[in-house]
């Protein structure tokens, strides 16, 4: 049993944490009182358990708006509002563009109810890990926010009546710069791994989400720093297998994950049913032509878990073993060692094209060596390209969200889909890597709220 969704059932049917509000409107929750629901340790932690619950809610469906706006993954029919993802054409009324960016301010408004009421928690070591949760949960959710929109509503508490604060853009390097607050506090108040409920946050989860950003940013000897000590706390290792990444859930390779339960009314998922043939457009997320060539012929561990070579559509991931084909217990892993792998080769790199670094080469050897793929001197004598390494993050990370923020990041974003969108027969420009604000939710601002360039 996955202890974190003990705690979740708690709160079924209190409405007070609903993520099917209709836009960004988080006034009328926090109209209940000072403390309104919270009032003691207990309830806190009940909140606590509930910004999981949000990560759910958003990890749903945020493949479309990620995975399936790269060069690894499509629809099986390309019809409807999924197809728009796939060609980077996101119309602003796509309901689950709304949804997504809904989920997402919920999951930021749970965590500033948390922070708002730690003073009803009087042991000390149980106040800094529900700060140090809270911080880290809004950290995601805002640099999913920001890299996926660009620049958003900044929101660090929690809104009252009358206050716009919710409504007005943030540049979004400001949002990052909050980002870096967040999780530089939650390094100092999390728990390691070991000392704490598997599936809750801990301070690997907070340093590889801050290396991220500080990539994502430039500051590579920060990164690298960060990555290091992840590899040095001796708390994770590579899974003995690529499958069992996967399908040997809370193994010793995942630093954080969304938890699900199989044939639970409640705590399960249905994004494993709508990846096959029974889901929407009789499948989302399959696997695309253009990733199959990247894999190759010879990756045969890895092809056989990313998809059935002889009938290459649906992708092998996210295959459930639950009796119910809409009630699935597969985890969405949002980091892992591999990923701390690769990124401290990238570290290394700093933003160049090629580096012999033996310690970079080493990194990207071991994710190499795991799937019994050919390796690298680590002796100076042979040099590591920017391309060997992100093909090789392509291929080990696809379909968990990464390929696109990867292009961006890399800076050949513009390169890559466009030549991907000229051979699949669809337009692309440079604004189409930002999704467009949810038309309601510029509605309901009254035109505080502006549309992103290009929408």
């Amino acid at each position: 049993m996955k202890n974190i969704l003990i705690g979740l059932t708690f709160l079924i049917g209190v409405s007070f944490f609903t993520s099917c509000q209709d836009s960004l409107d988080l006034e009328p929750k926090s109209a209940i009182g000072d403390n309104g629901f919270y009032k003691n340790t207990e309830e806190v932690q009940a909140a606590v358990f509930a910004m999981y619950d949000g990560l759910q809610n958003v990890v749903q469906r945020e493949f479309a708006l990620t995975e399936m706006r790269s060069d690894n993954s499509k629809t099986k029919n390309s019809e409807g509002e999924w197809a728009q993802f796939e060609t980077m054409d996101v119309s602003p009324n796509n309901g689950t563009l709304s949804t997504y960016w809904t989920d997402l301010y919920n999951v930021v408004f749970r965590a500033n109810k948390v922070l708002q009421n730690l003073d009803v928690v009087s042991n000390v070591e149980l106040n800094a890990q529900f700060e140090g949760e809270a911080k880290f949960i809004r950290a995601l959710a805002y640099f999913n926010l920001t890299r996926g929109f660009g620049d958003v509503p900044l929101v660090t508490k929690v809104i009252v009546p009358g206050e716009e604060v919710g409504q007005v853009k943030v540049l979004s390097s400001s949002v990052l710069d909050q980002i870096e607050l967040d999780l530089n506090d939650a390094i100092s108040k999390l728990a390691s791994r070991g000392n704490v409920e598997e599936g809750r946050a801990t301070i690997g989860a907070a340093q590889a989400l801050l290396a991220k950003v500080k990539l994502t940013r430039g500051d590579y000897t920060g990164a690298r720093t960060l990555l290091e000590a992840i590899v040095g706390s001796g708390d994770y290792s590579l899974a003995a297998s690529y499958r069992d990444v996967f399908y040997s859930e809370l193994n010793s390779e995942i630093i954080f994950a969304v938890q699900f339960l199989n044939d639970h009314a409640v705590e399960s998922q249905d994004f494993s049913y709508e990846f096959t043939n029974l889901g929407r457009n009789s499948g989302l997320n399959y696997v695309t032509s253009d990733l199959v060539a990247a894999v190759g012929t010879t990756d045969t561990e890895r092809i056989g878990v990313l998809y059935n070579p002889e009938d290459v559509k649906e992708n092998g991931k996210f295959i459930s073993s639950s009796s119910d084909n809409r009630l699935c217990g597969n985890d969405w892993v949002i980091l892992r060692l591999a990923d701390v792998y690769l990124m401290h080769s990238e570290a290394i790199l700093a933003g160049q094209s090629e580096t012999t670094d033996g310690s970079a080469i080493a990194s990207y050897n071991m994710i190499r060596s795991r799937v019994n793929l050919s390796t690298l001197p680590t002796d100076g004598s042979a040099t590591l390209t920017k391309d060997m390494l992100f093909n090789e993050r392509r291929v080990e990370l696809a379909f968990e969200n990464h390929r696109l923020y990867d292009l961006v990041r890399s800076g050949d974003a513009e390169k890559v889909m466009g030549d991907f969108a000229s051979a699949n027969g669809f337009t692309f420009n440079g604004t189409k890597l930002l999704l467009p604000i949810p038309q309601r939710e510029i509605d309901t601002s009254f035109g505080v709220l502006t549309q992103n360039p290009g929408y």
